[in-house]
């Protein structure tokens, strides 16, 4: 069996080290990122990406019953067709963080067209609710070049994620699973209130996986949070 060469073992390394810097949730490589709030504070933060949507009315609903916050990444043009809805989620007490305007990949994408991206849905999202975000998270996850100049230009900070739910694919009980099985201090939640650039989608599974999670964690004594409560905490 022939072994592989000194420049095959290289290349795999380079192409694993790139992938860390474009997705690894510790990864600041591309800009400044967190992806966990401070350790020995039982305390979580629910975040809900894609939105708004039709169905983020019942995950509010929930999460009102409950009297617990979570913070939205919102992209641009979900903001637009209803600015509404947006100014309803920061006035009832949660967050609302940038996550671009139309949801793309920008791996590979030219600087101004990312910082496009994000200055859009900036400015939308200020309109609609009357604060622009501090936070943003890209979609999918992946950072790319310009994303540092981006952040510093728009005074951005990332947020990634220490579990994900892959609620786009899960039925309720499995995410629900995957969320509480992975309950730590300071653990930042990913979940989904869209389906990227759909305008309407089904996210029955994420509603009912919410109705189970919420309950789950306070039982298990944690304190959930918005992002920048988690991450300067007043107590």
């Amino acid at each position: 069996m022939r072994r592989p060469g000194f420049a095959s073992l290289a290349t795999g390394a380079a192409i694993a080290g790139m992938c860390w810097a474009v997705r690894g949730r510790s990864s600041a490589v591309f800009g400044p990122s967190v992806w966990r709030g401070q350790p020995g504070r039982k305390a979580m933060a629910l975040t809900f990406d894609d939105g708004p949507g039709a169905g983020t009315v019942e995950i509010l609903k929930v999460l009102a019953e409950y009297g617990v916050p979570a913070t939205f990444f919102q992209c641009g043009t979900h903001v637009l067709r209803a600015p509404e809805l947006s100014h309803w989620i920061r006035a009832s007490g949660h967050e609302i963080g940038n996550h671009s305007h139309t949801h793309p990949n920008c791996a590979l994408q030219r600087p101004s067209f990312i910082e496009d991206e994000f200055r859009q849905a900036q400015e939308a999202i200020a309109e609609a609710t009357g604060a622009a975000p501090v936070l943003m998270r890209a979609p999918y996850g992946v950072r790319w070049f310009g994303f540092g100049e981006m952040q510093e230009h728009l005074r951005l900070t990332g947020v990634m994620w220490s579990v994900l739910g892959r609620d786009w694919k899960l039925p309720a009980r499995a995410i629900a699973d995957r969320v509480v099985s992975g309950a730590r201090d300071g653990a930042i939640v990913c979940l989904h209130d869209g389906r990227g650039m759909l305008k309407d989608p089904d996210i029955n599974s994420t509603i009912e996986a919410v109705r189970r999670i919420v309950p789950a964690l306070l039982e298990k004594g944690y304190r959930l949070e918005t992002v920048s409560q988690l991450l300067c905490p007043t107590n």
